[in-house]
């Protein structure tokens, strides 16, 4: 909601008139992007970690 209202520009009646599809346009998510789920995270963890080790 913060990204709609403040980062968009959109008014809140413009913001809940949107279908999640249209969010999403606006956003630049790709359409059939996979969702962020732990698995996905601990997948990315693993391959870029915040530590090299050693």
């Amino acid at each position: 909601m913060r990204t709609g209202l403040h980062g968009l520009g959109l008014r809140p009646d413009q913001f809940w008139s949107l279908t999640p599809a249209e969010l999403a346009l606006m956003l630049g998510i790709e359409p059939g992007s996979r969702a962020m789920t732990r698995e996905r995270l601990a997948a990315l963890a693993a391959r870029f970690p915040d530590r090299q080790p050693g």
